[in-house]
């Protein structure tokens, strides 16, 4: 396959196919390779000096091969179209084999563009035998050395902690992504080199194009490659993106007082292998961040500047699939009905009188602000409550509210998961989390006599068409519920609420979260708090915030039992923000920073 003179790649550990997917970032990373290629398709780009499109990530083969075995991801490219063999990407690929380095390549169409993605295994490179200043090594164990020669990075030390594999996964994947990089941009010196008159040689070079590769490094996974090709002095246009800090991160919702105070000592928590790897971002030609506490973390605790590169969400129909809401909803709401009735030989809750609202997240539990949502459904079920009594809400109606938490994907559910959730189906902070819902006594024991009319319902595992429980994609379960609740004490940006926006859902977020501050310009459609709902989580006292999100709750659910056509104005306006955040112009802005051209 023949690459154009001009390439830019995409990496990072999440990058590739669906299944290697581990966070957000994949979206993102699927995300800036979908809109490059739209931009392309709808000219915005010329396509007579358009960039190859690469993404660039890890390959896991088998079961096993994931540094990760709680998650045991499997690399399936079984989606993409096969490359020639053929070009220079193809010999470039035949180069890494030779040096002990094995990749594969699938082919994906978008909009009549190539995207390329190349996954790289590593899991086998203690096994590839090489030589390094004259002595024979294993390939891992060369990386690490040449990584200590070329920048001081003390492996031997760090490989000893307790994610040291991971560590270890991390410099492999950036060495196998620096070293096809290096070949690629030295292919035309190579290739010249096979005539030996220097003059033909020379000749010969000058005719043959030379690629120019752009790098994208998402997160500090694979930052080592830049830093790489920086020491090893090949030309080589590189931006660093961080999503978070490790040190922030570590800091949780202390890490805004930390900046307060110009505080930059690490808290103990931090691991300072993988910081040392998000440091080398100091290498790249420009760095950016997701948001404005990000930008303030890289600078406070690594003394590096960045820029602001807002993430996006993908979204193209501007028409809201009422049908897709409804039907969603609908599902969600049988599914409860029934769940419920089973486990506990209850009276039947109609279906209708359910409402579903939801937050999902990774699981750090104070981060994340769980303890917050869980205070807050305290008061709203008081608030509901007097609503009843008062006559002003249906006896019948319950509101459960989905916590989407997972420390990895499971197999094997019990019968009626999730409502049905025996203590040795959880794991690590599911524990936690669970026995954090019970003791509050907002589980779903108390709906169906009406003791609850708000219950807690933690769904641990990765939630999918073929989950074990509700079967409904993201997309689909967002669209179903009436409102998302994220209550973040520490968000870099918080895409998981443009997320549920695409889907037409209110949705409330808190102050602290990236992109909380482009509500400003959201325009209004109907009078009063809105369609996306901020709640200030920073400066007022702790009872007054959790007080704002159960208010906050508590509006949507009466706008959607009691005024539908003002519910329906909400969901509009959620899905404008989300039209608005569209990733067009962040794309353009890293085209930008990768290549020196400016997009109209």
């Amino acid at each position: 396959m023949t690459l154009e003179s001009k390439c830019i790649i995409i990496a990072g550990e999440e990058a590739g196919p669906r299944s290697n997917k581990m966070g957000g970032i994949w979206n993102v990373i699927d995300a800036e390779a979908k809109s490059l290629a739209s931009l392309i398709s709808k000219g915005i780009i010329d396509k007579e000096t358009a960039p190859s499109i690469i993404v660039a990530g890890p390959y896991y083969g088998h079961s096993g091969s994931d540094w990760n075995k709680g998650l045991n991801r499997i690399t399936d490219m079984s989606a993409f179209e096969e490359m020639e063999p053929e070009g220079e990407f193809f010999e470039t690929m035949e180069e890494l084999k030779r040096r002990g380095i094995e990749s594969f390549v699938g082919i994906e169409m978008i909009k009549g563009v190539k995207v390329i993605h190349l996954m790289f295994k590593t899991d086998d490179f203690c096994r590839v035998s090489r030589e390094y200043k004259g002595q024979e090594m294993c390939l891992a164990s060369m990386i690490k050395a040449e990584a200590f020669d070329l920048i001081g990075l003390d492996s031997m030390t760090y490989e000893s902690m307790g994610n040291g594999m991971e560590y270890s996964h991390y410099l492999n994947l950036s060495y196998a992504l620096s070293e096809f990089i290096r070949a690629l941009v030295t292919a035309r010196e190579k290739s010249s080199e096979e005539y030996h008159d220097q003059a033909i040689s020379e000749f010969a070079a000058s005719l043959m194009p030379a690629v120019h590769v752009s790098l994208h490094c998402h997160e500090f996974g694979v930052f080592y490659a830049l830093a790489r090709l920086k020491k090893l002095g090949i030309s080589v246009k590189t931006v660093a993106t961080y999503h978070a800090t490790l040190p922030g991160r570590s800091s949780g919702h202390y890490s805004i007082q930390k900046i307060r105070d110009n505080d930059s000592s690490w808290d103990s928590g931090v691991p300072i292998n993988h910081a040392k790897l998000e440091s080398l971002s100091a290498y790249a030609d420009v760095v950016t961040a997701v948001g404005d506490s990000t930008r303030k973390e890289i600078k406070l605790f690594y003394g590096i500047d960045s820029i602001i590169v807002r993430n996006g969400i993908d979204k193209e129909d501007e028409e809201i699939d009422w049908d897709k809401k409804n039907a969603s909803r609908k599902k969600i709401q049988e599914f409860l009905s029934e769940k419920i009735y089973n486990v506990f030989d209850s009276k039947v809750i109609p279906p209708d009188r359910i409402i579903p609202i939801f937050s999902i997240s990774r699981i750090e539990i104070e981060n994340k602000g769980y303890p917050d949502l869980l205070d807050s459904l305290l008061i709203l079920d008081r608030m509901v409550k007097t609503e009843i009594d008062a006559g002003h809400l249906d006896e019948n109606y319950r509101v459960i509210c989905f916590i989407i938490a997972a420390q990895g994907p499971k197999t094997n559910l019990p019968e009626n998961f999730p409502v049905n959730l025996p203590e040795e189906v959880l794991v690590g902070e599911e524990i936690r989390l669970q026995q954090m819902i019970q003791s509050r006594g907002l589980g779903c024991s108390k709906i169906p006599d009406g003791t609850r009319h708000v219950s807690a319902v933690l769904y641990p595992q990765w939630i999918s068409d073929h989950d074990g429980g509700l079967n409904m994609n993201p997309d689909e379960f967002m669209a179903g519920c009436i409102a998302g609740v994220f209550p973040s004490k520490y968000e870099p940006f918080l895409l998981t609420g443009l997320e549920a926006g695409k889907e037409s859902t209110p949705s409330i977020v808190s102050k602290v979260c990236g992109f909380s501050d482009a509500l400003k310009t959201l325009k209004r459609l109907v009078m009063g708090m809105g369609g996306v709902i901020v709640v200030d989580n920073i400066s007022i006292p702790y009872l007054e915030s959790i007080a704002d999100y159960a208010l906050a709750m508590d509006y949507f659910i009466d706008t959607f039992t009691d005024d539908k056509v003002k519910y329906n104005l909400l969901c509009q306006e959620a899905n404008l923000l989300a039209r608005d955040m569209n990733w067009e112009e962040p794309i353009k802005t890293y085209y930008e920073l990768l290549t020196g051209t400016i997009l109209e």
